[in-house]
């Protein structure tokens, strides 16, 4: 049986990050994936949607060029040619990790791992032969899935989740979407852009609803101004194909009422189910509780020298929360001193258009927590260079602590904001005030001024607004 320092289990952007930093730490590693390596999020998630995305904004350009002093004719999209352009970039990507693997010496296992006694790891091939390998630490990285509502059965066909919503053979000319979080509003944009008629249902009073409520107010306008239908507090009751192929969904809005609504295509947006099954947790006794492995601060189960880190623990479902884990862990069996992660520092993205990014508490959040607050809000409508972009919807907003100056919470939504954000996640970790933004030298013309203006409305400050 081969024997390593580290085994970890899956190779997702937690898990293959996690590999090359624990071979970066000189600890001898293995890597088991079950599929194509960089998991979900390199091959059916945040990349290939990525270039969806940005086909859907290219054509969106060109048929708004007219407003940049700019005439195209005779211009049209091709539906197979978009989606192939996304899974090219999937593939280019998953090969990039696969070079990683070699250049940093982890050897990667080709098949489905199960925890087996004594620290080993039984990994069934696609041809049935069976490999067992022994590790000192083992990783456990499985990610998630598309998580299916009871009233909302997927058939991979009519009723169907993310992947398949990714590499449709034809474009549909509707779809409804189930579900408003960031999966359900990027679909929703793509789409819409390419002239499917979509409707968007969401079981909550509001869409995006972890975000700012303005956030939420501001994308629902966005997002019915481009002929998106929205329907907020309607719960799925029942869906089925009828004879002519389409879905026939029963909706039930908050006051009772039932009705129904038909779709060539409804896409299940309703969230994830973690990989947890029929991996050997039970056998070894390793806890979970409501669909999660727990862990310590470090990532430890109750279970010594077995980890488990992205989005089998508690913790937000985000592949750079994965990356951030797995390397806090490694760090930590290395013998690293390390602090835990802070949870409430993380930033979130959805890449529709306009975009939203955020971090940190949202105006609400702040209140409950017994913050007094100071609140600032800067409109892209004044700024310069969004005006010159052509894109100037949105805004930027900013929480500060009114007695101390902690920057509690940034939320954007606008062109380019989830490239923005960052500059709030640092500040926030290097515990910045207001007052020291507001010190610090924006570039002008750019989008990024927006939060410093944002900062100074909130001190009373603001120049251009």
């Amino acid at each position: 049986m081969e024997k390593f320092d580290i085994i970890v289990l899956g190779s997702g952007p937690g898990g293959y990050v996690t590999a090359i930093r624990a071979s970066q730490l000189g600890l001898k590693t293995a890597i088991v994936e079950k599929e194509s390596l960089g998991g979900v999020c390199l091959n059916w998630g945040c990349i290939p949607t990525k270039a969806l995305l940005k086909s859907a904004q290219v054509f969106e350009y060109i048929k708004h060029s007219a407003d940049y002093g700019i005439k195209v004719e005779n211009f049209d999209k091709n539906f197979d040619d978009v989606v192939n352009r996304s899974r090219n970039v999937a593939k280019t990507m998953s090969k990039g990790v696969n070079f990683l693997m070699k250049k940093n010496k982890i050897k990667v296992f080709e098949g489905f791992g199960k925890l087996s006694e004594n620290k080993s790891i039984s990994i069934t091939k696609e041809d049935g032969s069976e490999d067992k390998i022994h590790g000192d630490k083992i990783i456990i990285a499985t990610g998630a899935r598309s998580r299916e509502l009871p009233n909302l059965k997927q058939d991979g066909k009519n009723i169907i989740g993310y992947r398949e919503a990714m590499t449709l053979e034809k474009q549909p000319k509707e779809i409804i979407i189930v579900g408003s979080g960031a999966i359900g509003i990027e679909f929703a944009f793509f789409y819409n852009s390419m002239g499917t008629k979509v409707t968007v249902v969401e079981y909550m009073n509001r869409i995006v609803p972890v975000e700012d409520i303005e956030i939420s107010k501001e994308l629902e306008k966005s997002l019915k101004k481009k002929g998106i239908s929205i329907l907020t507090s309607s719960e799925v009751k029942n869906a089925t194909v009828n004879d002519d192929g389409n879905v026939d969904i029963v909706i039930e809005s908050k006051n009772g009422e039932l009705k129904t609504i038909n779709s060539e295509i409804v896409l299940s947006a309703v969230g994830i189910k973690t990989n947890i099954e029929n991996i050997g947790l039970e056998d070894l006794g390793i806890k979970t509780e409501k669909d999660k492995i727990i862990v310590d601060d470090f990532y430890m189960t109750n279970l010594k020298d077995y980890y488990a880190i992205g989005d089998v623990v508690k913790g937000q479902a985000l592949a750079h929360v994965a990356s951030a884990e797995g390397i806090l862990c490694v760090e930590k069996i290395a013998g690293h001193d390390v602090n835990p992660l802070d949870y409430n520092n993380i930033p979130g993205c959805t890449y529709c258009s306009p975009e939203i990014a955020s971090v940190g508490y949202t105006e609400e959040q702040a209140i409950e927590n017994g913050y007094e607050i100071k609140v600032g809000k800067f409109p892209f409508s004044a700024s310069g260079k969004a005006q010159a972009s052509g894109k100037s919807d949105g805004f930027v907003k900013v929480i500060f602590d009114a007695k101390y100056g902690e920057w509690l919470g940034c939320h954007m939504i606008g062109e380019g904001v989830t490239d923005m954000i960052a500059e709030a996640v640092v500040g926030r970790k290097l515990e910045t005030t207001g007052h020291e933004i507001l010190k610090a030298v924006h570039p002008h013309p750019t989008m990024s001024e927006a939060v410093m203006e944002a900062v100074a409305a909130a001190y009373d400050e603001v120049i251009h607004l």
